[in-house]
């Protein structure tokens, strides 16, 4: 792509970077910026800076937070007694569209992978497994596994499943109208909530 302008091309090839962005669009996007009032792309320039020095990930499920703890885990709103696994954030955010769910969540940080070196140290278990241990007016009876219908989101679940049963707590799974190797991110609202409302017991034997 020939741009005359140096800065431009830096411009494009820095928005290239961003997934489902190729460089027709990057420089599209470029040239919208260029068009907009200075006040405007400064506050863009700062809400981006923000976002990437002040957003924190919560100390208690791992979710993405302003704060040490997120809104979700500090709401007395929500029950304190249900937690719904999941296995990054962007699942978090596709379930609470749903507006079908109102327990707290744990965010794993992925899957348990051997093929890519992933194991169960290199996820938040021991965080999760530390919160149902732990003593509190609101215990936690039930985890719901809302992870991906793949083989490594079911070896997750079963993994998971197994340290759970130990502790005594009530294990259930999203209910299988999420299609098999599909996955959360892309599906639809009402599926997404139907699997929620109609999760199952998850066996582990």
């Amino acid at each position: 792509m020939n741009i005359p302008s140096k800065l431009i091309e830096d411009a494009v090839t820095e928005i290239s970077r961003l997934p489902g962005i190729g460089k027709k669009t990057a420089l599209r996007l470029a040239l919208h910026l260029l068009k907009q009032s200075e006040v405007h792309t400064e506050a863009l320039t700062l809400a981006l800076t923000r976002m990437r020095e002040e957003v924190q990930y919560c100390k208690i499920c791992h979710n993405i937070s302003d704060d040490e703890h997120c809104s979700i885990c500090k709401s007395h709103r929500r029950d304190h007694g249900v937690i719904c696994v999941v296995e990054d954030i962007r699942d978090v955010l596709a379930i609470e569209n749903t507006d079908q769910y109102q327990g707290l969540y744990h965010v794993l940080g992925g899957v348990i992978s051997p093929i890519q070196g992933i194991g169960p140290e290199e996820l938040t278990i021991e965080s999760l497994i530390e919160r149902v241990s732990t003593d509190s007016e609101e215990p936690v009876k039930e985890v719901i596994m809302a992870l991906s219908g793949t083989m490594e989101g079911d070896t997750t679940s079963f993994y998971l499943a197994k340290r759970l049963h130990e502790k005594g707590i009530k294990v259930s799974t999203i209910a299988r109208g999420i299609p098999v190797g599909g996955e959360l991110e892309y599906t639809d609202e009402i599926t997404l909530g139907r699997s929620i409302m109609t999760r199952i017991n998850y066996s582990s034997e």
